[in-house]
C-alpha cells in the first residue's frame, strides 16, 4: 500500500509546495491524534514535492546534506510501532485498507479490502460505522470516549478524515487508545461512592421512625426521599411523639450537609428531642435545650428544626421554630395559612432566646412540616418553592400519604433530585356520626374548696355513666378523678379545673391548678397519713404524667386504654 496517495484531511491542514514548510493542523480531539495526523500530512506533502532545491527559501544543499528527508521514512513503519490501534478504511462500504500491529494484536488480522461490518464486530461494538459516516459527511473528526467492547475491553476512539486515492470516496483513519484501566478504575470508584451512599441511606432511614404513632385525634403521615444517585443523602429527619393527654409533639429537621457525617448528627438530635419531649416542656423550651447540646455535637454542624404541639382541647398547634421553613395549614375550603414568626437562628449557633408561637388547626384541616429539598431549586428564590408548596397544597385532598404523594409529585421530585426532602403531613379529621360519638369533652371549674372534692366525684360518675363505660372502669375513673382533686387541693392553688376526655382508644382525665410545683410519684410509710395518691394513679391507671402549663400552675392527668 503506497501511503503517501494518503493524506489527512484535518480543519486547517494545508498541502505545502516546499519540504521544509510546515502545514497548519490545530487540536483533533486529543493531542496524540493531532500529532497523528500531522505525521501523515507531513508524510504525503514531503512526497509531492518537488525537491528542495527548487522550492522557494530552500535552504544550501550543502547545509542539509546529512539530514534525513521526511520522505525517506515509512509511515506504514511509523504507524506499525504506534502503541495505539490504527485501521485506514475508505469508501462508503468502510472497507479497510490498513491496520497496524497493535490494532492486529488486539483483534486480530484483518484482510484488506473487506469491510467492517463483515470483518471487524468490535467496530458494531464500539458503536464506529455511524461515527465514521458522520465523519465522511461533515470532514471532521469525531471522539467517542470509554466504549466498551464484548470482552470486556474500553476505548477511547478518534476518527479522522483523509483525502483517498480511492474513486469511491474518502477515507477515514481510526485510532483507539485502550483506556481498560482507566474504565475499570472509574467503576471501582463509582461502585465505591454507591457503597458510602448505601450506608448513608441506611444509616439515616434506620435513624428515622420506623412506624410513625398515631395519636387518637391525629392522622398522621410522612416521606422521607434521600437525594438522588449523583447527590449524597443528608440529614433531614422527622418525628412523631406522643405526650400524654392527647397530646402530641410533632418534629421535623435538617442537619445541613451530606453523608453519614450528618446522619450521625441527625440521629443524636432526634434521640435528644424524644428525651427533652418526655419532659413535657413548651416549645421554645425544647429548642432551647436542643440549640446547646447541638453546638457540643458537633460545632461545625448546623441545623434547623421545627417543633410543634397539638392540643386536641385548644385546637391549635403551639410550635418554635430554629431556622425551619414556616408551617403550612390547609383549611377544610382549600384555604391554606402559613405559620409567622417567631422564627429564631438554626440549632447550634447559641446566644438566642427561642419563643413559641401558634396557630389554628380546626377539625378537617391539614398541617404540612417540610425540609428545604422540597421547595428549594437552584437560580430559583426559595419563597417561589414555597409558594409552589401553597398553591400545591390548596388543591391536595386526600389521606395523609396521599397528600404526601400529591405533594412530592407538584414540586417534581424524584429518585434523581438533588436534595433529600422530609413531609409530614397532619390531618385533624372532622368527625360526624357514629364515629364523633366516640369522641367527648367534659369539664368543671372547682369552687368551694374541701367541698370540691364530692362535686368532682359526683360530676365523673355522671358524665362517666352517660359515656356507657363498664361499671369497673367507670369506678377506677372516679378513683382516680377523687385522688388528683384531693392532690390539688392539698397542694395546689386556684383556679382549679377538672377535665374529662374519652376518644375511641382512651379515657383521660386531668386536673390543672394555678401552682407549678409538679408532683412526683414517692413511697409512703406505714404511719404516713398522706402521700399515696400517685401511687394509687399510677397503679390503676394505663399512664399518668405531669407538666406545667402556659402562663404558670400545672396540669396533673391520668389515662385508662379503652383497647389495645
Amino acid at each position: 500500500m503506497n501511503f503517501t496517495r494518503w493524506s489527512a484531511r484535518l480543519p486547517g491542514t494545508q498541502r505545502r509546495a516546499a519540504r521544509g514548510t510546515e502545514g497548519s493542523v490545530p487540536a483533533a480531539r486529543g493531542e496524540y491524534a493531532r500529532q497523528l495526523g500531522q505525521l501523515i500530512t507531513n508524510a504525503a506533502d514531503a512526497t509531492d514535492a518537488t525537491g528542495a532545491a527548487e522550492a522557494p527559501g530552500a535552504a544550501d544543499p550543502s547545509e542539509t546534506a546529512d539530514v534525513p528527508a521526511l520522505e525517506d521514512f515509512s509511515a506504514r513503519e511509523l504507524l506499525g510501532r504506534l502503541p495505539g490501534l490504527v485501521a485506514l478504511v475508505y469508501g462508503p462500504e468502510h472497507r479497510i485498507a490498513y491496520v497496524n500491529d497493535a490494532y492486529a494484536a488486539a483483534f486480530g488480522p484483518r484482510p484488506a479490502g473487506a469491510t467492517l461490518a463483515d470483518s471487524c464486530p468490535e467496530a458494531e461494538e464500539l458503536g464506529l460505522l455511524p461515527l465514521i459516516d458522520q465523519v465522511l459527511r461533515s470532514g471532521k473528526p469525531r471522539t467517542v470516549k470509554s466504549r466498551r467492547t464484548k470482552d470486556g475491553g474500553s476505548y477511547t476512539v478518534t476518527c479522522l478524515p483523509v483525502d483517498s486515492p480511492h474513486p469511491d470516496g474518502g477515507g477515514v483513519l481510526v485510532h483507539a487508545t485502550d483506556v481498560t484501566d482507566h474504565a475499570e478504575a472509574a467503576e471501582r470508584l463509582r461502585a465505591s461512592e454507591r457503597r458510602h451512599r448505601e450506608t448513608a441511606v441506611t444509616l439515616q432511614r434506620s435513624l428515622l421512625p420506623q412506624d410513625l404513632e398515631q395519636p387518637d385525634d391525629l392522622r398522621i403521615a410522612a416521606t422521607y426521599q434521600p437525594g438522588g444517585t449523583d447527590a449524597a443523602v443528608g440529614g433531614d429527619w422527622y418525628d412523631v411523639i406522643t405526650l400524654g393527654a392527647g397530646r402530641t409533639a410533632l418534629v421535623i429537621g435538617d442537619v445541613m450537609g451530606r453523608g453519614v457525617r450528618a446522619a450521625a448528627v441527625m440521629g443524636q438530635l432526634r434521640t435528644a428531642v424524644r428525651a427533652y419531649a418526655r419532659l413535657d416542656l413548651p416549645p421554645h423550651e425544647v429548642l432551647q435545650l436542643l440549640d446547646g447540646l447541638a453546638a457540643e455535637i458537633d460545632a461545625s454542624q448546623i441545623a434547623t428544626c421545627v417543633y410543634a404541639i397539638h392540643d386536641p382541647n385548644e385546637g391549635k398547634l403551639v410550635y418554635a421554630s430554629a431556622g425551619h421553613l414556616p408551617i403550612l395549614v390547609r383549611d377544610e375550603d382549600g384555604t391554606v395559612r402559613c405559620a409567622e414568626d417567631p422564627t429564631g437562628p438554626p440549632l447550634g449557633t447559641g446566644g438566642w432566646l427561642h419563643a413559641s408561637g401558634s396557630i389554628a388547626l380546626p377539625p378537617g384541616s391539614t398541617a404540612v412540616l417540610y425540609t428545604d429539598g422540597l421547595v428549594e431549586r437552584r437560580r430559583e428564590d426559595i419563597d417561589e418553592g414555597v409558594a409552589a408548596l401553597t398553591r400545591a397544597l390548596s388543591g391536595a385532598s386526600g389521606t395523609p400519604q396521599v397528600v404526601c404523594d400529591r405533594l412530592l409529585r407538584s414540586l417534581g421530585v424524584t429518585a434523581e433530585h438533588d436534595d433529600d426532602v422530609a413531609v409530614l403531613v397532619v390531618q385533624h379529621p372532622s368527625r360526624e356520626g357514629a364515629d364523633a360519638e366516640l369522641f367527648h369533652n367534659a369539664a368543671l371549674e372547682l369552687l368551694g374548696g374541701v367541698e370540691a372534692a364530692p362535686r368532682a366525684r359526683a360530676f365523673a360518675t355522671g358524665v362517666l355513666s352517660s359515656w356507657r363505660f363498664p361499671v369497673e372502669l367507670r369506678d377506677l375513673g372516679v378513683l382516680a378523678t377523687s385522688e388528683l382533686v384531693a392532690n390539688s387541693l392539698q397542694h395546689g392553688t386556684p383556679p382549679m379545673r377538672l377535665r374529662l376526655r374519652r376518644t375511641d382508644r382512651r379515657l383521660i382525665i386531668e386536673v390543672t391548678d394555678g401552682d407549678d410545683h409538679l408532683p412526683r410519684r414517692r413511697r409512703a410509710e406505714t404511719e404516713d397519713e398522706a402521700g399515696r395518691g400517685i401511687s394509687i394513679i399510677a397503679t390503676i391507671a394505663s399512664s399518668w404524667g405531669s407538666r406545667r402549663t402556659p402562663g404558670g400552675g400545672k396540669a396533673v392527668w391520668c389515662e385508662f386504654a379503652l383497647r389495645d
